[in-house]
């Protein structure tokens, strides 16, 4: 393609966007060059040479003065070359495609996870996710044996009761943090990526000291200061919905959170519970007279029983952490293109170790200077493929930091109340069924001979009593399979349903299924079993029945809470308080979350003592089904319910802004 043709009628090719017409002559860098140029019409030829969208760096163009400046020298001197720099590679340029094409093409194309945008920001992200619930489950496996090694005298009773007021910790202290630190996440002096940072961070010292605990006041300490550096699930939803912006590719894009939480459910639990009390487990390794623990064993290890699985969730946290500072960009308009060393050092690791280019490569980069260059930044922002720059133009920053931001009392809209009541009493069960689970695992069986309570002998529909006895092996066995089950669920069942119900119905539908899961569970405890209490339940009905009641959770789960973050992020009346509205719903989720273990930990060892185990899991039952209620008036909003000045809805539905 060669030819002449004037500025006036070109579009450069930048990214997805294009530039507008431009007026070079009224440019005021482009008059001072000018000044001297011989003809009076203000003509720009320029000449391709097929160079600009493949094979050339650089556009040459002959700039003409405008009319009227300098008429005594114009014979004088030649014309000046104006020249636009890019760092366009040789086949980087975009061919010019029909936009209609283009969209039918992408109807046509099935959504697939090798189709998402910016995997390589997903994948840092679902390590940072990966890193919490793989370290917060491991705690369930020990957690009861632990309580039990504080003081070996408390009946199981106050163990369940403090077991859930441990878990409850955590998200408690989240409560009172995770709408600061989203306001943080959404302030200029924070941003995205140094809230999860510091989450991950703060979260990996915490449980050293956890680890260390020799009580249960210092365990819960621990705990509680976890919760309060911790506001990363909301940031992370926040990040994921300004990564991946087109719908279409958000059911798979939010899976990514449940999924990494059940790969985490997988792995974590048994490693908690093989490495917990290892001098226990593991007596010719680190025991006395043993290959590592000499005459006397290992000392930290018979003094801090628990401290060896909070150390290896150390490391796991350490690892997302440099992860996150090293690669996770940041999508904070106002943070974005502020000078990020982490993430430079990650591009020099890239290129120079990994032997990889990095989408900074490839994109355009406005050189600063002028007012072309400032008004042309804009629309040159890279692709969702790309990177931003460094040292960014100052108009944009001005422009991004100029637009209107919702005020706080504003945000409380119909659809934001309603989804959040829903989405808070889901967290609720949903957060309590895990402690609840691990308590019951623990829970020592009913056993005739030396009944609990004393005397008690089952009878009747609700009087029978007992858990399972597990050690903390097979606990985490078999939270490894509530994993297993939702991770297959995951990746074979819920795209291909997803994809037929809508966000709201999907969401309706499935929390059904929570109230038969938490009915039927109190039940595996009747289940016969071939060793005799007081030793824990085994045989292969006991695990066909585990899993039963697991798959029917699990399944629940799996399209729940996708669900419940699309409609929560697509609640939001406007994109400028999109974090705070995610921190606001990580504090109702952390409320409940606090709330339910504490108060059905309460209810499940009062159910101990007076012989009625289901009486917490048939109460956390009642709360499931008051949540399917509230989630029938919960309808899915377009992000952007209220404009703000300046902002106009176009016909087809998209926000114009006139600032």
């Amino acid at each position: 393609m060669s030819g002449k043709f004037t500025l006036k009628d070109a579009h450069f090719v930048s990214g997805t966007r294009n530039l507008p017409p431009v007026d070079i002559a009224d440019s005021p860098e482009i008059r001072r060059q000018s000044v001297r140029s011989p003809s009076r019409s203000s003509e720009i030829e320029q000449e391709e040479e097929d160079a600009f969208l493949g094979q050339g760096s650089t556009v040459h163009a002959q700039v003409k003065g405008k009319p009227g400046l300098d008429d005594d020298n114009e014979h004088h001197r030649p014309p000046r070359d104006l020249i636009i720099h890019t760092n366009a590679e040789a086949g980087t340029g975009l061919p010019q495609i029909d936009e209609t094409q283009q969209s039918e093409a992408a109807k046509e194309k099935p959504v697939t996870w090798l189709s998402l945008p910016r995997k390589d920001q997903l994948a840092v992200l679902t390590l940072a996710r990966l890193s919490e619930p793989l370290t917060q489950t491991s705690l369930g496996s020990y957690i009861f044996y632990q309580l039990k090694s504080f003081n070996p005298t408390l009946p199981d009773s106050t163990i369940s009761y403090q077991a859930g007021i441990l878990h409850a910790a955590f998200p408690g202290a989240q409560f009172l943090t995770a709408i600061a630190w989203g306001r943080f996440a959404d302030a200029e002096y924070g941003g995205r990526k140094r809230t999860i940072s510091i989450g991950l961070l703060g979260t990996m010292v915490c449980f050293i000291g956890y680890g260390f605990s020799r009580s249960f006041a210092m365990a819960l300490f621990f705990r509680c200061l976890g919760g309060v550096l911790n506001g990363n699930i909301g940031v992370m939803r926040t990040m994921i919905s300004e990564i991946i912006k087109e719908k279409k590719y958000q059911s798979r894009a939010f899976l990514l959170m449940p999924m990494t939480f059940n790969i985490g459910v997988i792995v974590g639990p048994i490693l908690g519970g093989m490495l917990a009390d290892p001098v226990k487990s593991y007596p010719s390794v680190f025991g006395p007279d043993s290959l590592l623990g000499g005459k006397d064993g290992v000392q930290w290890m018979i003094n801090s029983p628990y401290a060896l699985p909070n150390l290896v969730n150390a490391v796991f946290l350490l690892a997302a952490t440099l992860g996150t500072f090293l690669f996770l960009e940041e999508t904070n308009e106002l943070c974005k293109d502020k000078p990020d060393p982490g993430l430079r050092l990650g591009r020099w690791i890239q290129s120079r170790l990994l032997r990889r280019k990095s989408a900074e490569d490839h994109a355009y980069t406005a050189i600063p200077g002028d007012e072309f260059t400032a008004a042309s930044a804009i629309e040159m922002q890279p692709t969702l493929t790309s990177v931003q720059p460094d040292t960014p133009s100052r108009r944009t920053k001005e422009i991004v930091s100029g637009r209107p931001r919702l005020p706080f009392r504003r945000i409380w809209t119909r659809k934001v109340l309603i989804t959040l009541l829903s989405h808070g009493l889901m967290a609720c069960h949903v957060g309590t069924f895990n402690p609840l689970w691990f308590t019951f695992l623990s829970a020592p069986r009913y056993d005739p001979k030396h009944p609990y309570p004393p005397g008690f002998k089952p009878h009747g529909f609700f009087h029978f009593t007992g858990g399972m006895a597990l050690p903390p092996p097979r606990i985490g066995l078999a939270l490894a399979i509530l994993g297993v089950i939702g991770i297959t669920l995951q990746l074979f069942l819920y795209p291909r349903l997803s994809a037929r119900l809508d966000t709201a119905r999907s969401y309706r539908t499935f929390l059904l299924l929570f109230p038969f899961a938490y009915i039927l569970s109190p039940f595996l405890s009747l289940v016969p079993s071939t060793s005799k209490p007081p030793a824990g339940v085994s045989g292969a009905l006991i695990w066909i029945a585990i899993t039963g009641v697991l798959f029917v959770q699990v399944l629940a789960r799996t399209f729940a809470l996708p669900c419940t973050a699309i409609l929560l992020n697509n609640c939001c009346p406007h994109p400028s308080v999109l974090g705070t509205v995610h921190g606001v719903g990580q504090s109702v989720s952390s409320f409940t979350r606090t709330f339910g273990p504490i108060v059905f930990g309460w209810l499940f060892g009062k159910g101990l003592d007076i012989g009625v185990v289901a009486l917490g899991w048939w109460s956390l039952a009642c709360v499931a089904v008051v949540g399917s209620i509230a989630a029938q008036f919960v309808r899915e909003g377009d992000g952007h319910e209220i404009l703000l000045e300046g902002e106009v809805r176009g016909k087809d539905g998209t926000i114009q802004y006139t600032y």
